[in-house]
């Protein structure tokens, strides 16, 4: 869709419909083919080339180093910047020529094909101007330009398949992310590991970014990205857990995430997960809110099974109080009671009854 943008007699856009002739982002790096070999130390955009671009600054150009933030210093983050005829003087050019504050939103206003075409050209790498904005902490060009983009504009994904919204979210960006997810850019979008920016958040333990999307977001729209998998099978509640962020685990419950969804590779609940890294504190938060403590694996193997095969008695006497049942198969046809077999610290947390001959009780385990 080519927008065309008129101006008043004052260099400010008039209100012009968009026109329907379609217009195409070119992209040297050619068209996507599938999922590529992942590199998980690469985040897509050109932070060398970038830097060397000169610009004039009010404030001092140094930025603090102590951000919480993922180590970037070492990563890809495009080669390309400089390939592109866009500087950060064009753009402010065009910012302040095209300022916002004649419209009331960015659909309301109108571009011309020159104006489509700069914010829509993109790096070898696929990366936007915003894109490149977000990488480089540049906030305040960033906020300008979800201002002046378009909707669909702000969901374009480099070839690393990284929407602004995953980079935002990934260097720990809660304004940015909070002014994207309030101009409705999609969640559910997926990185190049099937990640979406929640995934990201949930990776990482970025609460604040997880919390500006969960309660920005539709609720028919939270549930399919609470649902999502990566290509790993791991849904964000399955990957807060492996992480052992215990308030982004509150966060998800208290939003009403499926504590028993599984994983798609061995049907793992999160309490299996929590067992199996001993995480006591995470099990007892799921028990507590209503997790399924006999949900079984592909296996069969329930939570217990994998307590008392790893030997872990605390674990094993909370899901015991959360009313396991000790008896149930896996396929293997074990029981978790077969499993204590030795283990006498288990075995004491384990009920038998009386053995009784002709009605007389000749041993009593209570």
């Amino acid at each position: 869709m080519t927008m065309r943008r008129e101006m008043n007699p004052h260099g400010c856009a008039a209100q012009i419909q968009p026109t329907h002739q379609s217009f195409e982002m070119s992209r040297s790096g050619g068209e996507k083919q599938g999922k590529l070999d992942f590199d998980e130390s690469r985040i897509d955009s050109g932070i060398d080339s970038y830097k060397s671009i000169s610009r004039e600054q009010d404030g001092s150009s140094d930025r603090s180093e102590d951000k919480e933030k993922p180590c970037v210093a070492d990563e890809r983050l495009d080669s390309a910047y400089v390939s592109s005829s866009l500087t950060v003087d064009s753009l402010g050019d065009f910012i302040e020529q095209c300022s916002i504050s004649e419209c009331e939103s960015a659909t309301d206003c109108e571009y011309t094909e020159e104006e489509v075409n700069f914010l829509t050209t993109v790096t070898e790498d696929g990366d936007t101007i915003l894109h490149l904005a977000i990488i480089h902490e540049e906030e305040h060009f960033a906020r300008q330009l979800i201002d002046l983009f378009p909707p669909e504009l702000m969901d374009i994904q480099n070839n690393l398949y990284q929407t602004p919204l995953h980079l935002a979210t990934y260097l720990n960006q809660p304004p940015i992310v909070k002014g994207l997810v309030e101009k409705r850019v999609s969640l559910e979008l997926q990185d190049q590991e099937g990640n979406t920016p929640l995934h990201v958040a949930c990776e990482h333990g970025f609460w604040d970014c997880a919390n500006e999307m969960i309660h920005n977001a539709s609720p028919s729209n939270l549930v399919n990205v609470l649902e999502a998998q990566n290509w790993r099978g791991l849904t964000c509640l399955h990957v807060a857990t492996l992480r052992k962020h215990h308030r982004l685990l509150r966060l998800l419950m208290k939003n009403g995430v499926d504590l028993n969804i599984q994983e798609g590779t061995s049907g793992k609940t999160a309490l299996h997960m929590a067992v199996e890294l001993h995480d006591a504190q995470a099990v007892n938060m799921l028990l507590n809110k209503g997790a399924n403590v006999d949900a079984a694996m592909f296996n069969g193997c329930t939570a217990l099974h994998l307590a008392v095969g790893r030997q872990d008695a605390t674990i094993a006497n909370l899901l015991c109080q959360a009313g396991a049942d000790k008896m149930i198969r896996n396929m293997e046809d074990e029981t978790a009671l077969d499993l204590a077999d030795g283990n006498d610290d288990i075995l004491a947390l384990f009920p038998f009854d009386d053995i009784q001959i002709m009605g007389r009780t000749v041993m009593s385990f209570s």
